[in-house]
């Protein structure tokens, strides 16, 4: 039995304050933290940042790339990596057009060309993929500047029909000449037997087709970041002013031919790595998988997207690759995509900011709401 006598009261009373100022302080804290949160949320405001422009476009990217990694295989992830090809390609005509307003038809001639130099480049001196990828983004970037300069004066429907009949052209030479396949001399062509066939070989780390799915998703979100500084920087506001009036950007010193070559090159440079990314994915590259037809779909891509935010042109990737590969799926024929295309090309018209300025527009609004209730509910706790 306890000893009541024995307690001393006097320890108890001591025990049981101390108790109570720990509790009052740990309470103190708790609503200077609330009260901190709530001023950083109310300076913060609800303005969408480049900082939190560029965690989303991570965590769009990647939550993704990895649901697909993990749920496909063989055919599907196939398609998909080429998916992301073909949103690389949609990324360089969303510039030109929603930057310039200039209508490229001659992108999947690009991606073409960017593969064909990053063949010809491994099959020569055997670089590092990652060179090999540079380099076929390099000859791409050339190759597209050099293309634009006699168009530099052209917009709209000319330039449309001139970009389209270079991509024409291009189909006739790299029919005639095909791809290098790591035989002798410049072309690198080999027997009629084709056994002697050498396949241009991915990195090492990506060996696997879900290791280079993830590397492909990789390039992609660094391309999205390139475009995204530039519209962001010097070029993009120089862009802005040669769409708006030429005669004002030329009032305002700006260099018209340069900043337009510019933009043809980095358009060009985005469909070369795409290019270089195909042929790393397959090893070789046919002649067939390049007409003329795919650089409209891409412009429709373009448009079905939205050209005026990176959302649009990684959605029309997805959609331009997605829509076939579901065709082929199905033993449907394929040219059934050229309708589904041009259907969803009349509504694209109606909405110029595609599927991806919408979804831009609702996800900015659902940030809003929810910094704006956060900030009501921190202020609410932090109020005595």
């Amino acid at each position: 039995m306890i000893d009541l006598r024995n307690i001393d009261i006097g320890k108890i009373e001591l025990r049981k304050a101390a108790l109570i100022r720990l509790i009052d302080m740990a309470e103190a804290i708790r609503c200077f933290g609330t009260a901190a949160a709530a001023r950083l949320l109310s300076a913060a405001g609800t303005e969408i940042t480049p900082a939190i422009r560029a965690v989303a476009i991570v965590a769009v990217i990647g939550v993704v790339s990895a649901v697909i990694a993990l749920t496909c295989g063989g055919f599907w992830l196939s398609n998909f990596t080429q998916a992301y090809c073909m949103s690389l390609a949609i990324l360089g005509c969303a510039l030109l057009y929603g930057q310039l307003g200039l209508v490229s038809l001659c992108q999947w001639a690009l991606v073409g060309a960017g593969g064909w130099v990053s063949l010809r480049v491994y099959h020569s001196i055997h670089p590092p993929f990652f060179v090999t990828m540079l380099a076929g983004g390099v000859g791409a970037s050339l190759i597209g500047m050099f293309w634009g300069l006699p168009a530099l004066r052209m917009r709209g429907l000319y330039l449309a029909l001139v970009t389209l009949m270079l991509a024409g052209a291009f189909q006739t030479l790299v029919i005639v000449t095909s791809f290098p396949v790591g035989g002798p001399g410049f072309l690198g062509q080999v027997g009629a037997s084709g056994n002697d066939r050498i396949s241009m070989a991915r990195p090492i780390f990506a060996a696997s087709d879900t290791g280079y799915f993830l590397f492909v998703a990789a390039v992609t979100l660094l391309c999205i970041f390139l475009v995204e500084a530039h519209r962001r920087s010097k070029p993009g506001r120089a862009w802005a002013l040669i769409r708006k009036s030429e005669q004002m950007a030329i009032a305002a010193g700006v260099r018209i031919v340069f900043y337009k070559a510019w933009a043809f090159a980095l358009s060009g440079f985005l469909a070369g790595i795409a290019g270089a990314l195909l042929a790393g994915l397959f090893g070789q590259l046919d002649a067939s998988a390049f007409p003329t037809t795919n650089s409209i779909v891409i412009f429709i891509g373009t448009l079905l997207g939205g050209y005026e935010v990176w959302l649009g042109a990684f959605l029309g990737g997805v959609l331009t690759r997605f829509i076939p590969a579901l065709l082929i799926d199905l033993n449907v024929n394929t040219n059934v995509g050229f309708i589904i295309f041009g259907a969803a090309l009349l509504f694209a018209l109606r909405d110029p900011l595609g599927l991806g300025g919408q979804l831009s527009i609702l996800a900015e609004r659902f940030y809003k709401q929810l910094v704006g209730h956060l900030r009501e509910s921190l202020k609410a706790k932090a109020a005595p």
